[in-house]
């Protein structure tokens, strides 16, 4: 028998993969993983070059279809994609844009001065990712059809007919075998993105169709906004109290940077600012956010100042923070270049968009001030109100911490923790109640698995100020536990510093318990937004039943399943026993490892958010003070079980 060299490292070794190959090889690379995530991104690629077209000048409508069999049809009235020979690679253009990477229109600024599509890989990666991938052309006078499998050009371009139309049809089918987990679209996903789209980009409207639904009204939205950035801080402060009558619109261009802003101030205490450069959501902020941030606390404190508002000598320090409590932001700038880095690449680096953001915004913050003094004192008098409360918690937090020295180790006395201190092999379970904390600590593994008790309900941070929030005894728990702060700033919040990188939420399967974990969710949310957004926050899932047959015993998560073991028991004529766990608290510390917190047979659920301006209204919506939303909300997400951001 022969033997192979594991030392033979030769030229034939080398895999040269070609066109469209290495998307299907190395998916995640291209599109982020082949999730949930992964699958819907195959729709933004599409919808973005529509977009593309409407910041050119071109398009105005674009639908958005969810077919029957699963597909997705995506059209515009756009100029349509070029069909002329490429002179080059003798193909047709469109063939071009649609298999080679790194091809399109977006490299060359006479074609797109912005684009959000900027590495030219988007729409070809959604054809090599699908089973089936068809482009119709209007153009010219003229239909032009092409069609593809798995990336592979299946029918050539051919003449279909007039038209007098002009425009893009895409209509593709994910391949199952990519996307192993879930090839079904969820319409409140692709619903929360194009909403987000449509207030971005005024002038365009978005029709989003579900085929999949018998009530063609369930299945149907159409997204267009007039009032721009104006009317999505008035979406997302709908059950706020604002104190501004609205939103304050600032818009213009300064040094080739078109810069678009609207902001309101609302009784709340939390900072809600989302960013986008080219419509790309910039979670991490970025230069521009800088000179915007910059711009208001200039503007804000020399109006205070000039106008007596603020007394020279007064004791409260006021700091940049301060004039962004209770503030709804959204800022959107275009950008012909832009440089994005952090950790998710969403953070813009152009040091030239700061300057254009803060000189615009100063000037033009300034003139409304000026022009509105009852608002602007209004305004001034919520930012010496939040630096009162600032001042509060710092005192709030000097006795947590003195607290953690006196009680020695610094770790809350309640906290079961682990014995290895490696943070990304730690995880650390938030439980409802000291009669689950007590099973969860029986039946841990303690090398790696931390129980933290939390009494009661925590406080609602929605409605609370931060020294406050600084003052619950479950919050401050938690917040030395984890050990990372708290806060927006990287001074208050360290995430080298946090301890463990899997927080696992774990209540009953009640109403109590989906209330309580809305609670944490909230207050990561809001407080340490960084943990979610980098996936370290889950929800366990424990079962619902638990079906005795003599000595075996089954789980069973939702009443399905339930039935699906009843019915089986029953043909086989034994005798069971079904029994519905009220909370975590009846189960003993072997079952509970057995189904909720071993990690080779539980189930976790990740917390992401797909979409932050989508996360602060619900968040906002379900623990406000405005009843009103939040009743529409429940009514209209009655039948859905899990809290979906």
């Amino acid at each position: 028998m022969a033997t192979t060299n594991k030392n033979d490292y030769k030229a034939s070794n080398i895999q040269v993969l070609e066109g469209l190959e290495a998307v299907r090889k190395r998916p995640a690379m291209y599109i982020g993983d082949t999730g949930q995530r992964g699958l819907h991104h195959l729709i933004n690629e599409v919808v973005d070059n529509s977009i593309d077209e409407a910041l050119a000048g071109h398009c105005d409508y674009i639908t958005v279809v969810i077919k029957n069999d699963g597909s997705m049809e995506i059209t515009d009235n756009g100029r349509g994609i070029p069909v002329d020979m490429h002179p080059k690679l003798g193909l047709p253009a469109v063939e071009v844009v649609l298999t080679k990477l790194h091809a399109g229109g977006k490299f060359d600024k006479d074609s797109y001065k912005v684009s959000g599509g900027l590495h030219g890989v988007g729409v070809s990666c959604v054809n090599a990712l699908s089973t089936w991938f068809n482009a119709e052309i209007h153009r010219d006078g003229v239909i032009h059809k092409m069609g593809f499998e798995k990336g592979i050009t299946h029918t050539s371009l051919v003449n279909q007919g007039k038209t007098d139309k002009t425009g893009t049809i895409i209509t593709f089918l994910p391949d199952p075998t990519i996307f192993t987990q879930t090839t079904e679209f969820k319409f409140n996903i692709i619903a929360d993105r194009m909403r987000e789209l449509a207030f971005l980009n005024p002038e365009v409207t978005i029709e989003l169709i579900d085929e999949r639904e018998d009530d063609p009204e369930l299945g149907k939205a159409i997204y267009h906004y007039e009032g721009g950035l104006k009317d999505f801080v008035s979406y997302l402060d709908e059950s706020r109290e604002g104190i501004t009558p609205e939103p304050i619109h600032i818009s213009g261009e300064v040094e080739g940077v078109p810069v678009d802003l609207a902001i309101q101030y609302n009784t709340s205490y939390s900072e809600n600012v989302h960013s986008y450069v080219n419509n790309i959501n910039t979670r991490e902020g970025g230069t521009h956010v800088s000179g915007f941030r910059r711009a208001l606390t200039r503007s804000l404190k020399s109006y205070a100042e000039k106008n007596n508002i603020i007394k020279s000598g007064s004791k409260v320090s006021i700091s940049g923070e301060d004039f962004r409590e209770g503030l709804t932001a959204v800022l959107s700038v275009k950008v012909a270049e832009p440089q994005f880095e952090g950790q998710t690449k969403t953070k813009l680096g152009n040091s030239e968009v700061q300057s254009a953001v803060e000189v615009m915004v100063y000037d033009q913050l300034n003139e409304y001030l000026e022009q509105n003094p009852k608002i602007a004192k209004k305004v001034i008098e919520k930012v010496v109100l939040a630096a009162e409360a600032r001042e509060a918690a710092r005192k709030a937090r000097q006795l947590v911490q003195r607290k953690s020295v006196m009680s020695g180790g610094g770790l809350p006395g309640k906290l079961a923790d682990c014995s290895i201190k490696d943070p990304e092999h730690s995880e650390i379970y938030l439980v409802e109640g000291d009669s689950a904390g007590g099973s969860a600590k029986m039946g841990r593994n303690r090398s790696f698995q931390a129980i933290l008790p939390l009494r009661g309900k925590i406080l609602n941070v929605e409605k609370a100020k931060i020294n406050k929030i600084l003052e619950n005894r479950e919050i401050q728990a938690m917040v030395t536990a984890l050990g990372a702060g708290l806060g927006y700033s990287e001074e208050e919040f360290d995430l080298d510093k946090l301890r463990y990188h899997k927080i696992i939420i774990m209540t009953d399967a009640d109403v109590d318990g989906s209330h309580i974990r809305t609670l944490l969710l909230t207050f990561f949310y809001r407080y340490m937004r960084l943990i979610v957004e980098l996936g370290h926050v889950y929800i366990a899932t424990p079962p619902l039943y638990r079906i005795t047959a003599g000595k075996n015993i089954d789980y069973a998560w939702d009443d399905e399943t339930r039935d699906k073991l009843i019915k089986e028991l029953k043909k086989s004529k034994r005798k069971f026993d079904v029994s519905r766990y009220k909370g975590l608290g009846e189960m003993n510390p072997n079952q509970l490892w057995e189904t909720t917190m071993d990690p080779e047979t539980r189930t976790l659920q990740l917390v992401t958010i797909e979409n932050a301006a989508g996360a602060d209204k619900m968040f906002s919506t379900l623990m406000g003070d405005d009843v009103t939303p939040r009743r529409e909300f429940i009514e209209r997400n009655a039948k859905y079980a899990n809290l979906d951001i």
